[in-house]
């Protein structure tokens, strides 16, 4: 994420990825807690994907991360994530959470401190 422009205002980060197996979503998810990269984990229930891969459409049913962040952790996140994840080509999309209940993203800073 380091490479795009920084968003100065971005007060924490929901960075959402994607796996096709819960029980590997589950242990990623509580590994990014445990290890301070994520405040929280919301774990979504499977969903149809569709995607174009290698030339293929693929239809996949995929559960989805939703996984929020301090600013501060949110490369150290990126790098342990694409190097954790089982997929050759993650999904790993950041959005800047730039408003919120002060304590919420107050809680996120610490919990990723």
């Amino acid at each position: 994420m380091s490479a795009d422009t920084p968003v100065a205002s971005a007060r924490a980060w929901l960075v959402i990825t994607t796996l096709d197996d819960p029980e590997a979503a589950d242990a990623l998810a509580g590994a990014l807690v445990e290890r301070g990269l994520a405040a929280c984990v919301h774990v979504l229930p499977p969903g149809r994907s569709v995607y174009m891969w290698k030339g293929n459409i693929e239809f996949d049913t995929e559960v989805t991360l939703l996984i929020k962040t301090s600013p501060a952790r949110l490369d150290e996140l990126q790098d342990w994530l694409t190097d954790q994840h089982p997929y050759e080509t993650p999904e790993i999309v950041a959005l800047p959470i730039e408003r919120g209940l002060p304590d919420y993203l107050n809680w996120i800073t610490q919990c990723t401190s």
